[in-house]
């Protein structure tokens, strides 16, 4: 069981909320590479549900969540790429690995990922959320299968403006993803 985790590449589309909590999860059980892409920065904004520090504001998400990933589990592979991902780059930066995971938070970013990774990788998993604004409602989360794509969450929620994502909801949806990524590399 431990050499399928050592052995295996996780891609993952975006180092926030989801991303961040995606990454930290599967460093803790050992996953052998991680691929991880985002062009975003931290803010101070981002701290109510993200995997970083007060002093990693203004640090390109990638290379601090690296750095924290190395703290939690140095022995294992984290490849970033501090880029904005699209159609051309995704089929190249994500071309090695097992299973995707999407954590973006735009719904048309969600989209073209999800579009994308398809129609390169038929074969391949994808593992996508949707609907994890807000707080309670924990029996409305759930996992749903398309083919190969996975849909975690509730399917409804959105934020409302003036609201950022909670990190109860968002850490739920994440786990989910992350033992989702366990559970098919290991049955």
């Amino acid at each position: 069981m431990l050499q399928i985790i050592l052995e295996s590449t996780i891609g993952i589309a975006g180092a926030g909320g989801l991303g961040s909590n995606v990454a930290v999860a599967l460093a803790r059980v050992g996953i052998g590479k991680l691929i991880i892409a985002d062009f975003d920065k931290i803010e101070t904004s981002n701290l109510n549900r993200q995997q970083y520090f007060l002093k990693q504001i203004g640090e390109p998400k990638v290379k601090a969540l690296r750095a924290n990933l190395m703290r939690i589990n140095p022995f294992s592979n984290y490849q970033i790429h501090h880029i904005k991902l699209d159609e051309k780059n995704i089929p190249i930066i994500y071309k090695n690995v097992d299973i995707m995971v999407e954590a973006f938070d735009k719904a048309e970013m969600k989209k073209m990922l999800i579009e994308t990774w398809l129609s390169h990788f038929p074969k391949k998993p994808i593992i996508a959320a949707s609907g994890l604004a807000g707080f309670g409602m924990n029996n409305k989360i759930h996992q749903k299968k398309i083919g190969n794509l996975y849909i975690c969450g509730d399917e409804e929620t959105e934020l409302k403006e003036g609201f950022s994502p909670m990190a109860p909801r968002v850490g739920i949806v994440a786990n989910m993803q992350a033992n989702l990524v366990l559970e098919m590399l290991l049955m």
